[in-house]
């Protein structure tokens, strides 16, 4: 390890050394390049993450200089996986760089798939607000470039992400809008129920009876086998317990759907807080009477 960082610093400084000396503009950040990146490989291997990010930077620049601007994306990039390991933070501010190189060089491709990346850093940290922005982003450009199953994912996140900060508007809206992309997607079809069932569960969150009940006959007639699903009775057994006030039907119809097919936090979550608004809604009317 020693040896590998020993070996990095020397030849950091050489890199150093080639820029601030003369020399043909060109070669001479080519040259530093080369040392750079020569450092950045010895960082990695002595698992020196901060020095490695650093020297990562540097080669960046060198790229810019040269107007290479896909190189010095792929070196903002190199820089973002080493300062994932130790910042978050550090990991984001770089990886943004390397996504606006990749959009002023037109590659939508890569620009898309760090957004993503993005999306996911931010995730980990709890940062809904910036993941929902790069998701977006990200499903923005991965359908520029037709890649609707992947634009689709990142959809899927942003709608999870708003019904979490009690965005359910917004997130019913994303949910139904995949559904309809996807009904006649002979590869995608088959996860419709699970996406209308998640705009269902929205609509529960919001409390509004009569409006979970024009959702569930929306969702008929997008997708006509869907009254047939255990998905579909499930949202409507939900629905009747709202309509009748019954907390205890409501949570009987929760636990045996999640003895057949397990509910993930997520969903967990959201029907919780319905069960609690209607639990609030319940005794409210019993302190009236």
């Amino acid at each position: 390890m020693g040896d590998n960082e020993a070996r990095g610093d020397e030849f950091e400084k050489k890199g150093e050394k080639k820029l601030s000396g003369w020399g043909i503009f060109g070669s001479k950040h080519d040259d530093a390049a080369d040392l750079f990146e020569k450092a950045g490989n010895c960082f990695k291997l002595a698992k020196n993450w901060n020095k490695a990010g650093s020297v990562y930077i540097k080669l960046a620049n060198c790229h810019l200089k040269l107007d290479s601007k896909h190189e010095a994306a792929s070196a903002y990039v190199d820089a973002a996986n080493c300062y994932k390991k130790i910042s978050a933070k550090d990991a984001a501010q770089v990886l943004n760089q390397a996504v606006n190189l990749f959009l002023e060089i037109g590659r939508l491709n890569m620009a898309a798939r760090y957004c993503k990346e993005l999306g996911e850093l931010y995730e980990q940290e709890q940062d809904l607000e910036n993941a929902i922005t790069y998701y977006e982003r990200a499903a923005d450009l991965f359908q520029s470039e037709e890649a609707t199953t992947s634009a689709n994912q990142c959809n899927q996140k942003v709608a999870q992400f708003a019904a979490q900060m009690e965005q359910y508007p917004k997130a019913i809206e994303i949910f139904e809008t995949i559904a309809r992309h996807s009904i006649n997607n002979n590869l995608l079809k088959y996860s419709v129920k699970g996406i209308l069932l998640n705009a269902g569960i929205c609509q529960l969150c919001r409390g509004d009876v009569v409006a979970i009940t024009n959702s569930l006959e929306r969702y008929q007639d997008l997708d006509p086998t869907f009254s047939g699903t255990r998905e579909y009775k499930f949202l409507s057994d939900l629905a009747a317990s709202m309509d009748e006030e019954d907390v205890e039907k409501f949570t009987v119809v929760i636990k045996e759907f999640d003895s057949m097919t397990r509910l993930d936090s997520w969903k967990t979550t959201l029907l919780l807080r319905a069960k609690n608004a209607l639990s609030a809604k319940e005794q409210e009317e019993d302190d009236l009477t």
